[in-house]
C-alpha cells in the first residue's frame, strides 16, 4: 500500500519543529500546514507575501483575497502578516527560512531538483522555486515516486531543466522516506505494507539500503 498525498503531507509534518519558518511550495506541500502538531508554534511563509499561513479553509468560509503563491484561498492564523514580494523574497535570500517543502518533476541522486518547466508545454514560470533552492539549506521534496507512466522520478541524473543543483536534502514519495547523501539515495523509511524490493525498482538512481528499513510512522 502507497501513500497518497495526503499521507505524504502527514510524513512531512513530522520533520517541522517548533519555531520554525516555512515556505510550502504549490502542490502537496500546501497540505502539510494541515498536519502540524498543535503543540509547536510554527510559521508558515508564501512568497506571495504572507507570513503566518493557517491551514485550508472550510467550504463557505474561503477569503477570496487570501491566497498562497499557488492561488489557493488559505487562512490567516492571529498574529500573520502581510507584505509585498521584495520583502517576502528578501526574508528568503536572507535565509531566515529554516525548512523549504517543495513538489518536483525529478530529483537527482546527488540532490539536483527539477520542478518548474517541461519543455515544450506551458509552465506559469518558475515562481519563487530558484530562489528557494538557491538561498534554503534544508529542502525536503514531497512528491510520488513515479510518474503516470510508472517511470521513476528518482534518476541518476535529471532530464529537465534544472531548478537547482545539489540542494535537496530528503525525499518524501508515496513509497518512502530517503535522504540525499554523497554517495546517492539513502533509504531512511518505507511507507506502510511497501517492500524494500518495490522502492528499488521504482528507483532510477543508486538507492543505498543499510540494515532493516522501518515503516512510516504516520
Amino acid at each position: 500500500m502507497s501513500l497518497g498525498k495526503e499521507g505524504i503531507a502527514q510524513r512531512i509534518a513530522k520533520e517541522v519543529k517548533d519555531g520554525y519558518y516555512v515556505n510550502l511550495g504549490i502542490g502537496i506541500p500546501t497540505l502539510v500546514a494541515n498536519y502540524v502538531r498543535d503543540d509547536i508554534e510554527v510559521e508558515f511563509q508564501s512568497e506571495n507575501g504572507i507570513l503566518g499561513m493557517g491551514p485550508f479553509p472550510f467550504e463557505g468560509e474561503e477569503d477570496p483575497d487570501l491566497i498562497n503563491a499557488g492561488k489557493q484561498t488559505i487562512t490567516a492564523l492571529p498574529g500573520a502578516s502581510f507584505f509585498d514580494s521584495a520583502m517576502s523574497f528578501g526574508m528568503i535570500r536572507g535565509k531566515h527560512v529554516h525548512l523549504t517543502i517543495l513538489g518536483a518533476m525529478e530529483v537527482a541522486e546527488n540532490g539536483d531538483i527539477a520542478n518548474w518547466k517541461i519543455p515544450g508545454k506551458m509552465v506559469k514560470g518558475m515562481g519563487g522555486a530558484m530562489d528557494l533552492v538557491a538561498s534554503a539549506e534544508n529542502i525536503i521534496v514531497a512528491m510520488m515516486h513515479t510518474n503516470k507512466a510508472g517511470q521513476s522520478k528518482l534518476l541518476k541524473r535529471c532530464s529537465l531543466p534544472l531548478t537547482g543543483v545539489g540542494c535537496v536534502t530528503k525525499i518524501v514519495t508515496n513509497l518512502a522516506v530517503i535522504e540525499v547523501t554523497q554517495d546517492g539515495f539513502k533509504l531512511m523509511e518505507r511507507a506502510p505494507g511497501v517492500s524494500v524490493a518495490e522502492i528499488e525498482q521504482a528507483t532510477e538512481g543508486k538507492l543505498i539500503v543499510e540494515g532493516d528499513i522501518p515503516e512510516m510512522k504516520l
